[in-house]
């Protein structure tokens, strides 16, 4: 091999050993694959890297892809220091920290894009990812409104406009859902269908989405009472669906009227005195015109209502309604109301007079009434009922019975159905004084003030012995004479005579005038009749109940002590004579020994020597 050759064959081998350097080299750069952030919120793209081998050159740069076309938005060089490009979506809103993390500050939906990490390490060569930037926004509420056009009309072969639904300022782009009583619809965009829908989108200078759909249909007369509403279905981060309901909406419908119906809304049996409504109307819409007659005489009402205003009995009769609807001229549209007005005459009472009757007589009443239905007839006196049967009659009269009675009719199938009227007994006889209820006064000569109260007709005088300043007055069927005087010695001695006086006779009774008994606080008595003390101190009134303690146990004792002796004198006590010697002497230290004592020194040593004899 020549010189030459030997040359070139050297620098081949150099050649590609450097070549194969440069091949065996690598760059590997780790992103997250997607990253999602709400608007207005920072976003951050993390970046790593490993490189092999190491290079002191290298240098991470970010780019984003627009219309097909990488541009650079940050860079950062290795232990160098992180800088935004100019001319970018990003300027002014990135930054690159010392681990390669790309942060973007008020994320606006334009942001919207593919990322690049792209690493460059010299001799090591090149490496880049992707990551995907997700923007979300929740959309408002979807508004939903009627059309402005007239109403709908139900069995057209064109469908017609029900509503429009519109919902804003959504990301990403948000769809709407339509329901007819809470049950989806069905998306359809062919007009050729009977029920369908027609979107639109705006995408607002802002990226986020306006989004409208506009339904149509043709409703049946089945869906008059229909509601609709509409749903904006949305995205949000973590793979969220949600959704926002708008209000509901019914559609105005027009549909031929099939049949009529006339009601009365009384819900009680109409009386005399009462107000009637009845009411006439049809299953279609609009309501037609209705023309009412009663008993085939015609009669104004308004708006399908038929007012009476206080009905009388002559009122009752039948009552028609009639309407024409010309989009449906066979349709019978008539109703009928027979309407009964109940009612109940005014009460006959015989004799109507006020009555006037001598004590101890008769006296009776008779009342009728006629009604519509069956019907009672019933005498009262306050609240109580005296008589069921229209009679009223009593025997022996006395004062008790004077006063007001009153006559009451009822039809019982028809509430507050009612007539009554009223009679006055007035008792004719001599003064009768109701007994009289003791004076008492503190002291004599103190002034006293007693009441004398006399049944009688006519209205009876009053005389007092002795007299004093006096008023008369009446109170039901009675009158009552009241009298202030002083208590003088006669006055307490002899009493206060109260004298009624009319053309029938006289009655008296006689006052009796007494001191009041005065309340002595020092002492209570219990129900046994034994005193206790009381003081207005309740330290003392402790210290008493102490010593009326003390007292009936020193009782209790000398009762035990008396029962001992009087046993042991029986010699009933199971104990010998040895034992009482004991207990003389005082040899048994563990007993109790009682001794009693006496002033009379004779009688004490009587019963000693009685005591001594019996035991010997």
């Amino acid at each position: 091999m020549d010189g030459i050759t030997f040359g070139r064959a050297s620098l081949l081998c150099t050649l590609l050993l450097w070549a194969f350097q440069v091949c065996s080299g690598a760059v590997t750069v780790k992103v997250d694959p997607k990253v999602e952030v709400l608007k207005g919120d920072p976003a951050q793209l993390p970046c790593t890297y490993t490189v092999s081998p190491s290079s002191s050159s290298t240098i991470v740069e970010w780019y984003i892809e627009e219309q097909g076309t990488r541009k650079r938005v940050a860079f950062r060089p290795h232990g160098g220091e992180g800088k935004s490009d100019d001319g970018t979506p990003l300027t002014g809103r990135v930054t690159i920290g010392e681990d390669f993390t790309l942060t973007i500050s008020s994320v606006k939906p334009s942001d919207e894009l593919a990322f690049y990490c792209q690493v460059t390490a010299g001799p090591a060569g090149v490496g880049d990812a992707a990551t995907m930037l997700k923007v979300f926004f929740a959309p408002e509420k979807p508004e939903l409104t009627k059309p402005s056009s007239q109403a709908i009309y139900a069995g057209q072969s064109t469908s017609s406009e029900i509503g429009t639904c519109v919902t804003m300022n959504g990301h990403p782009q948000p769809r709407i859902i339509w329901y007819k009583d809470d049950l989806p619809i069905a998306e359809v965009k062919d007009r050729k269908e009977k029920t369908y829908m027609i979107p639109s989108v705006v995408k607002e200078a802002s990226g986020l989405f306006t989004i409208k759909s506009t339904l149509y249909s043709q409703p049946t007369k089945a869906d008059k009472d229909s509601v609709f509403h509409c749903v904006v279905e949305y995205s949000m981060p973590g793979e969220q669906i949600k959704q926002k309901k708008s209000d509901t909406i019914t559609i105005n419908l027009n549909y031929p009227s099939e049949k009529a119906t006339f009601s009365l809304l009384n819900t009680s049996p109409v009386k005399e005195g009462d107000n009637v409504t009845m009411k006439c109307e049809t299953d279609g819409n609009p309501q037609p015109e209705f023309d009412f007659t009663k008993d085939g005489n015609a009669i104004p009402g308004q708006a399908g209502l038929l007012t009476l205003k206080s009905v009388k009995r002559t009122d009752a009769g039948q009552y028609k309604c009639m309407a024409t609807d010309f989009d449906n001229l066979e349709a019978d549209l008539s109703g009928t109301i027979n309407l009964a007005v109940h009612y109940i005459d005014p009460v006959n009472v015989t004799p109507v007079e006020p009555q006037v009757v001598m004590l101890g007589d008769k006296v009776e009443w008779q009342c009728k009434t006629k009604a519509s239905d069956n019907h009672i007839v019933h005498w009262k006196k306050g609240s109580k009922v005296l008589s069921q049967d229209g009679t009223l009659s009593i025997e022996g009269v006395s004062y008790e019975n004077a006063g007001e009675y009153m006559c009451v009719g009822a039809v019982p199938s028809v509430p507050d159905l009612t007539a009554q009227a009223s009679v006055n007994l007035t008792v004719k006889g001599k003064p009768m004084i109701e007994t009289p209820a003791v004076g008492e006064v503190g002291k004599e000569g103190d002034m006293v003030t007693l009441k004398c109260s006399a049944f009688g007709f006519p209205i009876p005088q009053f005389e007092w012995k002795p007299s004093g300043k006096e008023s008369v007055s009446v109170e039901g069927n009675k009158a009552v004479s009241t009298v202030t005087l002083q208590a003088t010695p006669e006055v307490m001695k002899d009493g206060v005579t109260c004298q009624a006086s009319n053309s029938d006779g006289t009655d008296s009774k006689t006052f009796l005038i007494t001191r009041k008994r005065a309340i002595d606080n020092s002492a209570e008595v219990l129900l046994s009749g034994n005193p206790v003390l009381k003081s207005a101190d309740k330290q003392q009134g402790g210290s008493s109940g102490v010593v009326i303690a003390v007292v009936v146990c020193v009782l209790l004792l000398l009762l035990l002590v008396a029962l001992i002796y009087f046993l042991s004198k029986k010699s009933k006590l199971p104990c010998s004579k040895k034992d009482k010697k004991e207990v003389a002497t005082g040899e048994v230290n563990n007993d109790i020994v009682v001794e009693m004592k006496t002033d009379k020194s004779n009688e004490e040593a009587g019963l000693l020597n009685k005591k001594t004899h019996t035991e010997q």
